[in-house]
């Protein structure tokens, strides 16, 4: 059987205890309240306290891995090849400095196998992809091999985001002024995805959510590939009853053959604040757009 390393960082949004199951090496990523700093613990309890700190005017930031972080974080793994899965280019720079901190890498040792693969994703978008490269590893597939079949793979990393609060994107300057009073007064909810590039865009417009979560589950039945062989994730910032009916909604017409709700992590929430819902699966391939 292959043996080798595969890490990730605390975007994918996998918890400590699924990331330590599949023994995934995880770089914990970074983000600031209030001029404070801290470190991505990966438990859900902690996530809560973030949202909630955000609700109550908290200012929140984050930052993007940069190359000494990963340079740290490998140095004790260097002995096996190592296959790193990074948040996807399309919405962080953190996979370009990891590309560039295995070329310094490299320099300090030639002898190094080091691979790095943009996910293309976002949350448990590459979430998946961590836990399908896990799937290759066990099934005792080489380095090379495996980081093929994720390649592959994360094409096929569906998601499907929205949210009846669109504040917090309004302040980080994805959404206008205008379009958030307009958005507030006629109670819209947007429905966004991730393209073929793993950029967010938004795909529709829903008056309501019950529409919103209605056309969600209509796009996932229409996407997904044999829902009765996967697990359906759905995540959220701190916003449970909505995760609950959102998974409910989409189960209606897609018999997954089993759902996990669990928290999105900070780097993600940071930028879309509190009530946020996401549906992550396997299915068609990403389109361009």
């Amino acid at each position: 059987m292959s043996s080798y390393i595969l890490s990730t960082d605390s975007g994918c949004d996998l918890t400590l205890a699924a990331a330590q199951k599949l023994d995934i090496h995880v770089l914990r990523m970074q983000y600031e309240i209030d001029g404070q700093l801290y470190a991505e613990t990966m438990h859900e309890e902690d996530l809560a306290v973030f949202y909630e700190k955000m609700a109550n005017g908290a200012q929140v930031h984050t930052t993007a891995i940069n190359i000494e972080d990963y340079l740290t974080f490998w140095t004790p793994l260097l002995g096996q090849p190592i296959i790193h899965i990074a948040m996807g280019s399309g919405i962080s720079s953190s996979y370009q400095n990891a590309v560039n901190a295995r070329a310094l890498m490299l320099e300090q040792h030639p002898d190094a196998e080091i691979y790095v693969v943009d996910s293309l994703g976002a949350c448990m978008s590459y979430g998946i992809l961590v836990i399908e490269a896990a799937r290759q590893r066990a099934n005792g597939v080489s380095p090379a091999e495996c980081v093929a079949a994720v390649e592959r793979y994360r094409h096929g990393c569906n998601a499907l985001y929205t949210t009846g609060d669109l504040e917090y994107l309004c302040r980080g300057g994805r959404v206008s002024r205008a379009g958030l009073i307009i958005s507030k007064t006629l109670n819209i909810w947007p429905v966004l995805n991730l393209n073929d590039k793993g950029e967010l865009r938004a795909i529709d417009k829903c008056r309501g959510r019950a529409r919103a979560f209605k056309r969600v589950s209509d796009l996932t039945k229409e996407l997904v590939i044999k829902p009765e062989e996967q697990t359906l994730y759905v995540c959220h910032s701190n916003a449970p009853e909505a995760a609950a009916a959102y998974a409910e909604a989409i189960c209606a017409q897609s018999p997954f053959r089993a759902v996990s709700i669990s928290q999105i992590g900070t780097t993600i929430g940071a930028h879309t604040g509190p009530g946020l819902v996401t549906a992550f699966f396997y299915g068609k391939e990403r389109k361009p757009g």
